[in-house]
């Protein structure tokens, strides 16, 4: 393995256990009659289950960008890399959707346990999809204006195991917090 791939592959496994925190510790204070018992209330299940679809599909794309770079296709890779950004991107204004609804039923990250739970468990997800679209822009930059093509080849598999990351930790997260509060 190369050197980039194995640092992303130590960076990613450092942030599991972050998430492994705020997973358990979610999942702690939501045992029957615990604090975050009554979160189905809250939550819109199905809105959610759309806009994550887009998270999860993100991960088709960018592995079909991954395929089209080995292969020296430029020009298929960027269209895939342009098309895990926008589903990136929708995912997010889907979060944002959410934390408005979210907000505007008085549910914020200060009133009460639930709040604090959600909003920094999925925040912390939603910053993490927000640094990998940045860097994947940066990557389409890079293939549209055909500058540092030659390291491409070795920073592109490394963003794409990030980008992987962000989808298996979501569908972590979509189940214990979202199927997990209506099931």
């Amino acid at each position: 393995m190369d050197r980039n791939k194995l640092l992303m592959v130590f960076f990613v496994g450092s942030e599991s256990f972050f998430f492994l925190a705020l997973i358990i510790s979610y999942v702690y204070y939501s045992h029957p009659g615990g604090s975050l018992s009554q979160t189905a209330t809250f939550l819109n299940v199905p809105l959610t289950a759309v806009f994550s679809f887009f998270l999860f599909t993100s991960s088709l794309t960018i592995m079909l960008a991954e395929k089209a770079m080995m292969k020296g296709n430029l020009k298929r890779c960027l269209v895939w890399l342009l098309l895990t950004i926008g589903l990136g991107l929708v995912f997010l204004t889907g979060q944002a959707h959410e934390y408005a609804g979210l907000i505007s039923d008085h549910v914020t990250i200060s009133r009460d346990v639930f709040g604090s739970a959600f909003f920094t468990l999925t925040g912390f997800h939603g910053l993490h999809v927000l640094i990998g679209i940045i860097t994947l822009s940066i990557l389409a930059i890079m293939l549209y204006t055909k500058k540092f093509s030659r390291i491409l080849n070795n920073i592109f598999p490394s963003a794409a195991i990030y980008w992987h990351f962000v989808d298996a930790v979501w569908v972590v997260v979509f189940s214990v917090v979202y199927i997990g509060a209506i099931i």
